[in-house]
């Protein structure tokens, strides 16, 4: 009860839209003593102690880590700062993880702990860089020089997407920014540390598997002798998480037992054979403690991940409370252990791998498994705990990543002991004796070969719409009731309250009416369209690198998320990468019953192109066909060559309201749909995608009076190099009595025709407000294109 009590507690700060302040802190200080007071009193009485100190250890858990989040929320870039040139001097504090950039441009991305005595003034004490063109390969504890503009933490911000604004908080990194290229020193070597011994041995593992060229076994036993799941490629880990073996490549709880239970078995070898060692202490303790301070330092040197924070800490507690001979049941040693980690990391209880690492622990204690004798015993119990951690995560896996394994039960059955008794070691082992990596290479290679036909099959990975609270609620307690060894009868029981989470209803709009998406993709463009039974993507956001495009990230997630599982329409208004980037990923991985514009195998865009989905009519405005582009000008004829002056531009109307998409159309053509539209009233439209991103190029004075929208919504990269939106064009909109919205600082905004609220409302930001969002917008290191751009001179992102 109390160490749930902690963990409520933190929880609540975590779920807080604002902090408290620091000038609070005087009043929870006072609260936590007249707590402690109240506690022991009603120990003392022995009358409602226990709820006392469960009040106390809920109020303890709250003001602590709202101070610790106050206190790292105090170190986040000043907001004037951001944008600015710094010039920063530090020790490289992280391994360094290879990038690629546009155009196959190597890079590397770490963390400098910075010397802000040799810095510039006010430099924040952590950065994550992003670093091309560099002078030499940056190691962990080599101190270097830098210039660096730097931004505050931010990411894209989409429903249910991946928050790295949180993820940065919680690796205490106030800053991000990239490196320019022609600023860049080596100082030297640094001292000793822990990131620089893990250096030497991935150097050691890659010069041993360089010979062979099998990076992706180097970036496995990587992974798993040093934590760096970073040496992973995004193409493997989407490998292993197609297939359900994702937990087993990074350092895992049963990974630390392993090493714990090795290294306390040679202490007890090597203790028994020295009697005087014996009399001071008996073997069995010494062997203990020696083991389970070996799978704190291997946690450390892994690290310090939420699995291994957590093995870690249970055998930690474990031992004391074998030292003290107490017994605690396993639900309060859990628990114990699970308040010990978020003691330690507050925001541990915010990532997918704390509630995936305790819940299978807990489902295993809970289901108390006998090992049978003999070899087809052990094998029986195997296969009953790999059936038993399956079925009871997977409606914990569905909530979390909105996709299930099909195959990853048989997946696992081949992967587990493969990875946890044999590579695994292997990887570990390698460091005394280097041939064994080549093994392991070998064994990554078989398996990954193995995965990848899994894959192939039919139906191999089911990905489910997001469903709602009460039905997340339900398959939950489905699933434990169909794992737990119970009664046939209540387990089917379980598997019907599975059913909501398993078939959600999908929340469609009505016939007649539309659901417009603007997601935020950063410095680019991606529309999605839905009516009643069809559904289009205007535009496929942009491309940031080899194997990173908008897509994958956002369309995809996207689409899964609200239940589409084909495309009836892919249009592309032009070639440009910031419009294009993501259509091949969405070709690859959905089906597309139409193409249009700038799409691999398309119809090209003509004004006049109409149709009608459920009532809703959609029309082509921009650009004109051949015969008529021979009666424009010669001037303008030349425009049209440049690729946004051939942007489709589409009109959307449901009810009576519309809904104007326009690319990257500039001012000339503006001008053609304003003269030619001045009889008709054709451009008017409710909601505009401003073009060009906001640039001066697009959106004159005409153009924008012509379409008079009530929302103006801009999707733009936050500080991007551009300046887009410039102040110019948002004062127009403003002055024409547009609400201005930019997908930057909004998140993604949905729009339905059905229903008539205020344009913020739509906002992403808006509805998951918490206190690391700052409502100022900052700024994503994964979306560092601009500084790539202009360190590289590569077309911007």
């Amino acid at each position: 009860m109390v160490p749930l009590a902690a963990l409520s507690g933190v929880g609540l700060v975590q779920a807080m839209p604002a902090l408290p302040g620091s000038r609070a802190w005087g009043a929870w200080l006072a609260l936590l003593v007249i707590g402690l007071v109240l506690a022991a009193w009603t120990g003392v009485r022995r009358r409602g102690g226990w709820f006392a100190w469960a009040l106390l250890a809920a109020l303890a858990g709250f003001v602590l880590t709202a101070v610790r989040a106050d206190l790292r929320m105090a170190e986040v870039l000043p907001a004037e700062l951001e944008g600015q040139v710094m010039r920063l001097t530090g020790r490289v504090a992280s391994l360094p993880q290879r990038t690629l950039g546009l155009g196959g441009i190597e890079g590397w991305r770490f963390v400098l702990e910075v010397d802000v005595a040799a810095s510039q003034a006010r430099a924040p004490p952590r950065v994550l860089l992003s670093c091309f063109q560099m002078p030499a390969v940056p190691r962990a504890g080599e101190r270097w020089q830098l210039e660096a503009k730097l931004r505050r933490p931010h990411g894209l911000m989409n429903p249910h997407g991946f928050d790295q604004a949180l993820w940065m908080l919680e690796q205490d990194l106030p800053a991000a920014g990239g490196c320019r290229a022609k600023a860049q020193q080596r100082l030297g070597e640094g001292a000793w540390s822990v990131d620089a011994l893990r250096q030497s041995l991935r150097d050691a593992i890659d010069r041993r598997l360089g010979e062979t060229r099998d990076r992706r076994g180097a970036g496995v036993l990587a992974a798993l002798s040093l934590g760096d799941q970073g040496a992973v490629s995004a193409a493997d880990w989407s490998l292993y998480r197609d297939t359900g073996v994702s937990h087993l490549l990074s350092v895992s709880g049963l990974h630390v037992t392993m090493f714990a239970w090795l290294a306390g078995a040679a202490a007890a070898w090597a203790w028994r054979r020295c009697p005087r060692l014996c009399l001071r202490w008996p073997a069995p303790r010494a062997a203990m403690w020696i083991g389970a301070a070996a799978a704190v330092l291997y946690a450390v040197f892994s690290g310090w991940g939420v699995p291994a924070q957590r093995t870690a800490g249970l055998l930690t507690l474990l031992a004391l409370l074998r030292q003290a001979g107490a017994r605690w049941p396993w639900p309060m040693s859990l628990c114990a252990a699970a308040a010990a980690v978020c003691a330690a990391d507050p925001w541990a209880l915010t990532q997918a791998g704390f509630w995936l690492s305790f819940c299978a622990v807990a489902l295993l204690m809970a289901a108390d498994l006998q090992t049978g004798s003999g070899w087809r015993g052990a094998l029986r119990t195997a296969w009953r705990t790999q059936w038993l951690v399956t079925l009871g995560l997977a409606p914990l896996t569905l909530l979390l990543f909105q996709q299930l394994s099909i195959v990853g039960l048989l997946a696992n059955a081949v992967a587990i002991p493969l990875v946890s008794y044999v590579i695994t070691p292997l990887a570990m082992l390698g460091a005394g004796f280097a041939p064994l990596w080549t093994l392991g290479a070998w064994l990554v290679a078989g398996l990954n070969a193995l995965l990848e036909a899994m894959r192939a099959l039919p139906l191999a990975v089911w990905h489910l719409p997001w469903a709602p609270g009460w039905a997340q609620a339900l398959g939950l307690a489905g699933g434990v009731a169909l794992a737990m060894p119970w009664p046939w009868r209540l387990r089917i029981g379980g598997l019907a309250l599975c059913l909501p989470m398993l078939w959600p209803a999908v929340e469609r709009p009505v016939p007649g009416h539309v659901e417009l998406w603007l997601p935020d993709v950063g410095q680019g463009g991606a529309t999605l369209v839905r009516t009643h039974r069809h559904a289009m993507v205007f535009d496929a956001g942009p491309r940031w690198g080899p194997g990173s495009d908008a897509a994958q990230r956002v369309l995809l997630p996207l689409l899964r998320g609200l239940g589409e599982r084909r495309l009836d329409l892919l249009m592309v208004s032009h070639e440009d990468q910031d419009h294009a980037g993501g259509a091949a990923s969405l070709l690859r991985a959905m089906p597309v019953a139409r193409r249009l514009g700038a799409v691999p195998g398309g119809e090209a865009c003509r004004r006049g192109q109409r149709w009608e989905w459920d009532g809703v009519r959609f029309e082509v405005l921009w650009p004109i066909d051949a015969a008529a582009a021979e009666a424009v000008t010669t001037a303008a004829s030349s425009k049209l060559r440049k690729p946004n002056a051939r942007s489709c531009v589409l009109r959307v109307e449901a009810a009576g309201r519309r809904v104007l998409l326009t690319g990257d159309i500039e001012s000339p053509q503006e001008a053609h749909l304003v003269r030619d539209a001045a009889e008709h009233d054709e451009l008017a439209a409710e909601v505009l995608a401003v073009p060009h991103h906001g640039s001066r190029t697009s959106s004159s004075l005409a153009f924008v009076n012509a379409v008079a929208p009530r929302v103006a919504v801009v999707q733009s990269g936050h500080l991007n190099r551009f300046g887009h939106p410039k102040p110019d064009i948002v004062a127009r909109y403003l002055q024409a009595g547009a609400a201005l919205l930019n997908t930057a600082e909004c998140g993604a905004w949905r729009w339905r025709s059905d229903r008539d609220e205020p344009a913020p409302s739509g906002c992403e930001r808006l509805r998951r407000r918490r206190y690391w969002l700052s409502p100022a917008g900052m700024s994503s290191p994964e979306i560092a294109g601009d500084d790539v751009a202009e360190a590289t001179a590569v077309p911007p992102q």
